[in-house]
C-alpha cells in the first residue's frame, strides 16, 4: 500500500474510534457550528509546536529517531484500550518508562515521524505525541595534553607550549581558595550521564563507584568508547593531590556512570529519560547531563521534573552552535544552564544563549582525562578539550563541594547559592543576569563561604 493510502487508512481508523465511542464509551470529539473538531484543530496546533524551536526544517528526521515516537496517554485511560487502538493503528511497544507512563513506539513502516505524531495527536485520549530527538555531546576536542589548569587557578600562565595564548590573572572559579573550606565528601555522589568512563584510568579509578548502567546496550558495561564520559568525569572528580594528572573540582566526591550516549557521541531523548529516572532512584546527589538536542520533549522534562522533585540538582550545558540553549538545559525550572567562558573571562563564543542560561564557567582549552585506548604515542591520558560540556562538569563539581561543605541545603538552595555567588563578569558590557553567562561565571570560594564579597 503506498504511503499516503496507509497514512489515510490509520487516520480513518482513528476517527473511527472516536465517533464510535471505543475508546471513552461517548462521541470523543466535539463538534462546533462548523463541523470542525475543535479539539482537532488544538491537537494540530500542538504538533506544530512540537517541531518549531531551532528547527530550520520541522521535518528533517536526521535530528529524531526516524522509527519511534514518545507517547503518553491521559490517565484515565485503560491499558486494555491503549493495546487496542496500539494495535489497529500497528504501532508496537518497544518500552514503556514506567515512572512517567510513557510509551516508547515503533511506527509502522511506510509511515513518517510527523504523520504517526499527527495521527496521534488527533486522539483525545493522548496527552501527548512527540519525537525521540538526538542528543549529542556538547564539546569537541582541542589540544593534547598540557600541565596547567587556568580554570581552577589562572596566574596568567600560558595556556599550551610556547607562543600559546596567555590567561589572564583571577580569570578563574577560585577553586584552591575553596579548597581551604572543603575538598569534598566521599558520601556525595555525582551521576555522570554521558558516554561511560574508563575505569581503569589511574587518575580515576580512585572515585568510580561500582555499578551504573549502559541505556544504549541495556547492559552494566559502562566501558567509554568515545571519550567525552572519562574527560567530564575528570574535571568533576579526579582524583587529587595524588602526584600525577590533573585535580578535580572535587577530591574526595564519587562519580556514578551512566552511558546514554554512543560511541559516535549521539543517542536519544529516551536513553536519557531513562538514565534520569535510574540515576534518581539510586539516590545521587547530582546529575550532570553535558548533552543537548535541538528539540523539546514533554517526556524529558518530565523525568527531569522526577529528578528536581527528589532533591537532585541537575546541570546542563548550554550547547556549542551558537544558538538557542539546548534541551534539556532549556527546562531551565529544573537545571542549571551552563554556558563556556575563555582564559580571560570572555563568553566562549561558540556556546548557545538565552534567557534560561544561570551562569558560565570555563570551557576553553581545558585539559582532562581520557581513555587510555586512545593513546597512540603520548605518555598520558590527557587532552585538552573545548565546550559547554566541561563548563557544565565545572558547576558540577561546585554543586558536590556545596553539598559536601553544607549537606542540609535542598537543591533549590545549591542552585540558587551558585547563581547568586557568580562574578559578573562581563558586567561592563551586559550589568546583571544576562542570556550570555547568566548570574556570572562561577566563584567557588563565595559559593562555599557567601559572606566573601571578593
Amino acid at each position: 500500500m503506498k504511503k499516503a493510502g496507509y497514512f489515510l487508512l490509520i487516520t480513518a481508523i482513528l476517527l473511527f474510534f472516536g465517533k464510535s465511542g471505543i475508546l471513552k464509551g461517548r462521541l470523543l470529539v466535539p463538534q462546533n457550528k462548523a463541523g470542525f473538531s475543535v479539539q482537532k484543530k488544538a491537537r494540530i496546533s500542538s504538533v506544530e509546536s512540537v517541531f518549531n524551536r531551532n528547527r530550520k526544517d520541522p521535518f528533517d528526521d536526521r535530528q529524531f529517531a526516524p522509527d519511534r515516537v514518545l507517547v503518553k496517554f491521559k490517565p484515565r485511560v485503560s491499558s486494555r484500550l491503549i493495546n487496542a487502538f496500539l494495535s489497529y493503528c500497528q504501532a508496537n511497544i518497544k518500552k514503556k518508562i514506567p515512572v512517567l507512563d510513557v510509551y516508547q513506539l515503533q511506527i509502522p513502516e511506510g509511515l513518517t515521524v510527523p504523520e504517526m505524531i499527527s495521527v496521534m495527536c488527533r486522539n483525545p485520549d493522548v496527552e501527548y505525541a512527540e519525537p525521540d530527538y538526538r542528543t549529542c555531546i556538547c564539546t569537541r576536542p582541542d589540544d593534547t595534553f598540557f600541565n596547567y589548569q587556568y580554570a581552577l587557578l589562572n596566574t596568567g600562565q600560558p595556556i599550551g607550549p610556547p607562543g600559546s595564548i596567555i590567561g589572564k590573572h583571577g580569570a578563574d572559579i577560585r577553586a584552591t581558595e575553596g579548597w581551604d573550606i572543603t575538598v569534598g565528601d566521599k558520601s556525595v555522589v555525582v551521576a555522570v550521564v554521558d558516554t561511560g568512563i574508563d575505569r581503569t584510568h589511574p587518575d580515576l579509578k580512585k572515585n568510580i563507584l561500582a555499578g551504573g548502567w549502559n541505556f544504549i546496550e541495556d547492559t552494566d558495561d559502562v566501558t567509554d568508547d568515545n571519550g567525552h564520559g572519562t574527560f567530564i568525569s575528570g574535571v568533576i572528580a579526579a582524583d587529587t593531590d595524588n602526584g600525577i594528572g590533573i585535580s578535580g573540582v572535587t577530591w574526595n566526591c564519587k562519580i556514578l556512570p551512566i552511558k546514554g550516549i554512543d560511541a559516535q557521541g549521539e543517542g536519544y531523548a529516551s536513553a536519557m529519560i531513562y538514565a534520569i529516572i535510574w540515576a534518581t532512584d539510586q539516590k545521587v546527589d547530582i546529575i550532570n547531563m553535558s548533552v543537548g538536542a535541538d528539540g523539546p520533549s514533554r517526556a524529558l522534562k518530565s523525568a527531569l521534573k522526577y529528578a528536581f522533585d527528589h532533591d537532585i540538582v541537575i546541570v546542563s550545558s548550554s550547547g556549542n552552535n551558537h544558538s538557542d540553549v539546548a534541551y534539556p538545559a532549556a527546562y531551565d525550572e529544573y537545571s542549571l544552564a551552563v554556558s563556556a567562558t575563555n582564559h580571560k573571562d570572555e563568553f566562549l563564543d561558540m556556546s548557545n544563549r538565552g534567557p534560561e542560561i544561570d551562569v558560565a564557567a570555563p570551557g576553553k582549552r581545558i585539559i582532562g582525562c581520557v581513555p587510555q585506548w586512545r593513546l597512540v604515542d603520548q605518555a598520558f591520558p590527557y587532552e585538552f578539550w573545548t565546550g559547554t560540556s566541561i563548563a557544565a562538569a565545572h558547576v558540577s563539581g561546585l554543586a558536590a563541594l556545596i553539598k559536601s561543605f553544607k549537606p542540609w541545603l535542598t537543591n533549590t538552595e545549591i542552585m540558587n547559592v551558585i547563581r547568586y555567588t557568580a562574578d559578573d563578569v562581563n558586567s561592563a558590557e551586559l550589568s546583571g543576569k544576562d542570556d550570555y553567562i547568566g548570574y556570572g561565571r562561577i566563584n567557588i570560594r563565595k559559593a562555599l563561604a557567601p559572606t566573601v564579597l571578593k
